[in-house]
């Protein structure tokens, strides 16, 4: 996101974001989110002190159809060194000796149903935003466009600019947006090849999105990203469970 939530900013162009997608029974989801946040995410945090990971990300999905065969969590992940050892990163084991991984990871109760690596874009929030505070829900719009690279500039030169105005100046309940290009996979039953995502401090403002009757949207550029936009974006509403950044 290297998301999206604090830290894309500072990232540097080598870094490499992953998003996982997990799938949780109902029954376990209770105990997936215990493990993941009382264990992983200070694994997370000791890799974001080595320098080796810069975020960590959980999010849980909101809402949802065909739910028996969909995710319902979210992993984000950025990496300083995608080549780097991997392995290193994740050994809770590491920093819990004493605890039987078997009682730490999540594998055994969820199940991956896709990993996708993205390379960032770019990123701006409104100034008075605190992330803590008010980096809450994510609504996260998978585009699917003729071409992602002009995609991708042409939000950061019309739709960011704008963005930021409208977060600083009250129009808009968002605070804060960015954009990624999908590396891979692509192609086949790929049905998106960039996002973007909005940030919100409440369910309610990321489910009605409104607007002041003053705002001026940068027509041009809505244009621009409309000629190469290859069907409408799907979104989808993740609520933050826990995320750790170098920040």
């Amino acid at each position: 996101m290297a998301l999206i939530l604090c830290c894309s900013k500072s990232l540097k162009a080598q870094e490499i974001t992953t998003y996982q997608y997990r799938q949780v029974a109902p029954d376990k989801v209770d105990e997936f989110i215990k493990r993941e946040t009382t264990y992983w995410s200070n694994v997370a945090r000791k890799a974001i002190g080595k320098g080796t990971l810069t975020f960590w990300g959980l999010f849980q999905k909101v809402g949802g159809y065909d739910i028996q065969n969909s995710s319902n969590f979210l992993f984000i992940n950025t990496y300083k060194d995608i080549d780097g050892n991997l392995d290193d990163v994740w050994n809770a084991t590491a920093l819990y000796p004493k605890i039987p991984l078997a009682q730490m990871e999540t594998n055994s109760i969820s199940k991956v149903t896709s990993n996708i690596y993205f390379s960032s874009g770019s990123w701006e929030q409104a100034t008075k935003a605190i992330p803590a505070k008010d980096f809450n829900y994510v609504v996260m719009n998978y585009h699917n466009s003729s071409n992602p690279t002009e995609f991708i500039a042409i939000e950061k030169n019309h739709w960011g600019p704008f963005i930021k105005s409208a977060m600083d100046n009250n129009l808009t309940k968002q605070v804060a947006w960015g954009n990624s290009i999908v590396l891979t996979p692509g192609g086949g039953d790929m049905k998106f090849n960039c996002i973007s995502y909005d940030l919100f401090p409440t369910l309610k403002s990321a489910l009605m999105t409104s607007w002041s009757p003053d705002t001026k949207f940068p027509t041009a550029g809505l244009d621009s990203l409309q000629k190469i936009s290859l069907n409408p974006p799907a979104t989808v509403i993740y609520r933050r469970v826990k995320v750790e950044s170098k920040i």
